[in-house]
């Protein structure tokens, strides 16, 4: 999903940005990167700028212009200022990062940033769905590129391991209802063989253990194990009551 990514610079006249803007990726496990219409070559600077990430530098994409580097992308999310002149969707470095992520997953998509002095111009803005801002200080908003660049890339590496949880999650093999009440059955069978309740005076003890493990909501192969746990306490039980005969 990664690797469906794409981010792209235009018009960079520092070197030194490009070599940063690429460990900047590498930090957050993305490798596409993209210069449409650069001013500079990318050279030594640019390469000890990169530190560890010159192989990203290596495979960079030159492209002639922007329209040409985003062509085959679904969804292209343009950095901007809050602007009152172009009215666009506009989306904060969070939902930016969501948003890739979620169409990444089917294609190409692009995340584009401008050029160190003016940003994108109002063309190359209007070929972008969305435009997403970085809630500077508004005393003093002046972020370096390769700055934004790693902003909106740990919003997107975020965006992707929140999804990865979610999805191990789903992995994840939950009881059925019929089978956490046989385990509160069995449960309750230990505990009265141990004496731990007392038939004629049960109380409100499987009442609250019964609400202890909903809230835990044990998995499958937690279940088990505690199912394998009460086993071996009712056989300890019985070699006790036996012992004592």
């Amino acid at each position: 999903m990664l690797e469906n990514i794409r981010i792209i610079l235009v018009g960079t006249s520092h070197p030194g940005n490009i070599g940063s803007a690429a460990r900047a990726l590498k930090n957050m496990g993305l490798s596409r990167l993209v210069l449409a219409e650069p001013r500079t070559e990318i050279d030594g600077k640019s390469m000890a700028l990169a530190a560890g990430a010159s192989d990203l530098l290596k495979d960079v994409v030159i492209t002639e212009d922007l329209k040409s580097a985003i062509a085959d992308c679904s969804l292209v999310i343009g950095t901007s200022a809050r602007s009152r002149t172009l009215s666009w969707p506009m989306l904060d470095a969070r939902q930016a990062g969501r948003k890739l992520v979620a169409e990444a997953s089917t294609g190409p998509v692009a995340l584009v940033f401008g050029r160190e002095n003016h940003g994108l111009n109002n063309e190359e803005l209007q070929l972008c769905h969305f435009h997403v801002s970085i809630p500077a200080n508004p005393e003093y908003s002046s972020l370096n590129l390769a700055q934004a660049v790693q902003l909106l890339t740990y919003e997107t590496r975020m965006a992707f391991l929140e999804q990865e949880e979610s999805v191990e999650s789903e992995r994840e093999a939950y009881p059925t209802s019929e089978q956490m009440e046989g385990f509160y059955q069995h449960l309750e069978r230990a505990l009265l063989k141990t004496g731990f309740i007392i038939q004629a005076h049960p109380g409100q003890i499987m009442n609250k253990l019964r609400r202890l493990f909903n809230r835990a909501r044990p998995e499958t192969a937690e279940m088990n194990i505690l199912r394998g746990v009460l086993t071996s306490v009712e056989r300890a039980a019985d070699k006790s009551e036996q012992g004592d005969r």
